[in-house]
């Protein structure tokens, strides 16, 4: 036998020993696979009687939203509250549900909260499904890998609450998109979502990739080559699976330029998504008069406190990490320190005005006081914390800068009611401020933007040097602008967007 022949009968026996292998695994994988599709179909089959059943005893649909923190006091939970009660008055027949994790508060709570912070009264009844298992979607559960953590606990949240409750239609109103696969394909449902911020962006990739020191990027990986090479493959791998989960939606709303560029680059569903402008309360903030030059002129001159000028700086902001309040009471030490000079003829004061979830969140109000006091402004710097809405009206009717301060801010509700309130808006050179809100409006400035410390102190202090009439000028011209954010707004965007799924509702 030449070589040749022998070498022939090698591989011949060599591909016979593959096929004997590879054909059990084949037949293996079509039986997982055959198993995997009985089990979504029989598991479908099921919620959609238990849907029927539902149906049968309340005899009208239930649209439910996905809200896990639905008693935290930021523009999410505002987003949510005017949702539902949009729907409600144009849907009064529709049964409208919540899932929350809330678990230390009653429903009857939750409603007098939404109320009392956001001046937001529902026309119906609204059922609570209450979460046991919230701590599955929380980032301290997750110390590494904290987004896929999340993504991966809030499936198992969301299958609690489709066994909990089937509905006709889900909205995803928090951003967890990993749950859209889970009630369209398993529940039978309409899937809806409203996109705050997209779980991961190209510009954190950006971030990664460039070594830059972030709050979400430590500084033990971005000065190592290899843990940040690791990251970025962990994040574009991670940015696949939350675009195929997000493309499951079959009407996706975003809150600004900014999330819709993202979302539109990761969940390719350009023919079902749209901007909807989250709901500011401009027209509660409209009444609060904005001093003409005279009048202001004459109030600086007369002062308050011994005769001195007062000057406001307020922030409206969660007290989470992304929102940088270190980065506000850094740049106004910094301005404290540029107006030593004047101290004896003006006052300053920072207020921090925003929403605790939990206790991490109390501790970083911990750690911010402490801040204030090692840079001597302790007695400079106020923090008001769960404020009902009468009380952030008072403190905005006395700013004279609307501080904010997050990089790549998705939208913020906050800079849009210090615009309303009068305040000379100072925000971040990024995102949705950037893109959507401090924008030219009628050929002028509606405020000021800027990016680090350095930047921030130099734009308060040119604000408090500006004479009274262009000061009061930019106020007017941004209050105009803000009428853009209002309720009314968002409610006719809302329900226009919805507008195909309620029709599918069988009433």
């Amino acid at each position: 036998m030449s070589g040749h022949d022998q070498l022939a009968l090698c591989l011949c026996e060599i591909t016979r020993l593959m096929w004997k292998l590879l054909l059990p695994l084949v037949l293996l994988t079509l039986v997982l696979v055959a198993v995997l599709v009985l089990l979504v179909a029989g598991l479908r089959l099921w919620f959609q009687s238990i849907r029927a059943a539902r149906r049968a005893r309340d005899g009208r649909p239930t649209v439910a939203f996905f809200h896990p923190y639905c008693h935290a006091g930021g523009g999410g939970e505002r987003v949510l509250w005017c949702a539902i009660r949009a729907l409600q008055n144009r849907y009064p027949e529709v049964n409208v549900v919540v899932y929350t994790g809330d678990l230390e508060v009653s429903g009857a709570q939750i409603l007098d909260g939404a109320r009392r912070r956001f001046n937001v009264a529902l026309p119906g009844p609204v059922e609570f499904v209450f979460l046991a298992h919230r701590v599955l979607v929380e980032p301290g559960l997750f110390p590494h890998f904290t987004l896929l953590g999340q993504s991966v606990g809030s499936v198992f949240l969301g299958w609690d609450a489709l066994t909990r409750c089937v509905p006709d239609l889900y909205v995803d109103s928090m951003g967890y998109a990993f749950t859209l696969p889970l009630f369209r394909y398993l529940g039978g449902c309409g899937v809806a979502s409203y996109v705050h911020y997209p779980t991961i962006s190209t510009d954190m990739l950006s971030v990664v990739s460039e070594r830059n020191p972030r709050f979400n990027n430590a500084d033990y990986i971005s000065n190592n080559l290899f843990l940040s090479a690791a990251k970025l493959v962990y994040y574009c791998l991670f940015a696949v699976l939350y675009g195929a989960a997000g493309s499951c939606s079959h009407v996706v709303m975003v809150n600004s330029s900014w999330t819709l560029d993202h979302i539109l680059a990761l969940w390719r569903a350009r023919d079902r998504t749209c901007v909807v402008y989250p709901p500011c309360p401009v027209e509660h903030f409209t009444d609060i008069p904005i001093l003409d030059q005279e009048e202001e002129e004459e109030e600086e001159e007369e002062g308050g406190d011994g005769g001195k000028r007062r000057y406001s700086v307020v922030s409206v902001a969660q007290f989470r990490p992304e929102k940088d309040h270190r980065l506000q009471i850094r740049a106004f030490k910094k301005l404290v320190d540029r107006r030593a000079a004047l101290q004896g003829r003006e006052t300053l004061r920072l207020v921090l005005i925003g929403g605790c979830r939990d206790q991490e969140d109390r501790d970083r109000v911990l750690m911010l006081r402490g801040l204030s006091q090692e840079l001597g402004i302790g007695e400079r710097v106020e923090f008001r914390l769960n404020v009902p809405f009468d009380e952030l009206k008072r403190e905005l009717a006395a700013a004279t800068i609307g501080l904010h301060t997050m990089w790549n801010e998705h939208f913020g509700i906050g800079v849009v009611e210090c615009m309303a309130a009068g305040a000379v808006v100072l925000a971040h050179k990024s995102g949705g401020p950037r893109r959507d809100i401090v924008v030219p409006f009628e050929g002028g400035a509606t405020g000021f933007l800027a990016e680090d410390e350095d930047g921030y102190a130099d734009a308060m202090d040119r604000i408090l040097r500006l004479p009274a009439a262009a000061r009061t000028e930019i106020r007017r011209r941004a209050r105009q602008s803000a009428a853009r954010f209002s309720d009314r707004e968002f409610e006719n965007c809302f329900l226009a967007a919805m507008e195909p799924l309620m029709n599918t509702l069988e009433r």
